[in-house]
């Protein structure tokens, strides 16, 4: 030390105490170092119980396929939340029901880490899907809109090689559009009910990833969403839940076939998320009124709380994750 500031041990001992004093009340204080501290960039500490609204949710209902929209409250896919970091830089991806849910939030996700981005939707969807484009494009990415019918297998090759001519190449595909329709009695579920079902959510990732993937190279990756309804079915989607089963083995089974050729395969399996699933015929009103109430978090689960993981399985250094299915259940513990 210098002798024009010359410090006792006393008043060294004294300040040092300070510190851990003043150290330890930060700890015991949630928030305190972040109002005492000019210029802290730490995320802010959220209790995710209380992180979003909480059931009764409004009663409603919208004609199927539904929109995000038009919901109370309306979900938060990360329009403003969800910061990139590069992650994704020069990705090339296709999502399907990139309009809303998962897939909004994914579509969102990937453009902030760097990817572009090809969107499908329902043609009823367009002013969702509108929003989207504007989000992706704002990152100054390519964004890509192709609506259709998934049901139908020439929409399906045609949407691959759109895409593909579109991004100049296609290496990740995020499978996540789905239908869901509750039946309460099977006496009342038709043929045509349950074969849209089992086209949109089964048929569609068949012809889309086999028209895809001669080409895509090593290092490409495939995503899934499956469902807690996989492993937990409840007795009035009894279409949907073996369609989730089906998705998640999928997953496995594609994994070990294409593992060997570089590419990845893997599942994510939302627990009760508020997407227009719910309110366009997926759910009874009393069910979407108390959507996610039972659940340890005692909420329902919003698109954006999902995004993280969509993004963690198609970035580079998950290069050892395939074969596996993410869960997001709010403590449901499925899967």
């Amino acid at each position: 030390m210098s002798s024009e500031s010359p410090i006792s041990r006393r008043d060294l001992v004294t300040r040092l105490g300070a510190g851990v004093a003043g150290a330890a009340l930060s700890a015991a204080v949630p928030g305190a170092q972040a109002q005492t501290t000019s210029g802290n960039t730490a995320a802010p500490f959220v209790d995710p119980t209380s992180k979003y609204p909480k059931p009764p949710y409004p009663g409603q209902s919208q004609p199927w396929p539904g929109l995000a929209g038009k919901m109370n409250p309306r979900p938060d896919h990360g329009e403003t939340s969800y910061k990139g970091s590069g992650r994704l830089t020069g990705r090339k991806a296709l999502i399907t029901g990139g309009d809303s849910g998962m897939g909004r939030a994914a579509a969102i996700a990937y453009a902030r880490e760097g990817a572009d981005v090809v969107i499908s939707y329902y043609p009823t969807e367009e002013s969702d899907a509108r929003e989207v484009i504007q989000l992706i494009k704002a990152e100054g990415r390519k964004a890509i809109p192709i609506p259709g019918d998934l049901r139908e297998e020439s929409y399906c090759k045609e949407l691959v090689t759109k895409a593909i001519g579109a991004l100049d190449g296609l290496d990740v595909i995020v499978s996540n559009a789905g239908r869901q329709q509750q039946c309460e009695d099977i006496l009342q579920l038709t043929t045509e009910a349950f074969d849209s079902t089992m086209k949109t959510n089964i048929y569609a990732p068949f012809w889309i990833i086999r028209a895809a993937l001669p080409h895509m190279l090593p290092g490409s990756c495939i995503i899934a969403t499956t469902s807690e309804q996989a492993y937990d079915p409840a007795g009035n989607l009894y279409d949907y839940a073996q369609t989730k089963a089906a998705t998640m083995n999928y997953v496995k089974s594609l994994a070990k076939q294409l593992g060997p050729k570089g590419i990845r395969v893997n599942g994510v399996a939302p627990g009760p998320i508020w997407t227009p699933l719910q309110v366009s015929g997926g759910a009874t009103q009393d069910h979407l009124i108390h959507f996610g109430e039972t659940y340890p978090l005692r909420r329902a689960g919003q698109p954006a709380e999902l995004a993280s993981i969509y993004v963690q399985l198609a970035a580079n250094d998950a290069s050892y994750t395939t074969g596996n299915i993410y869960g997001a259940g709010g403590g449901g513990g499925q899967p």
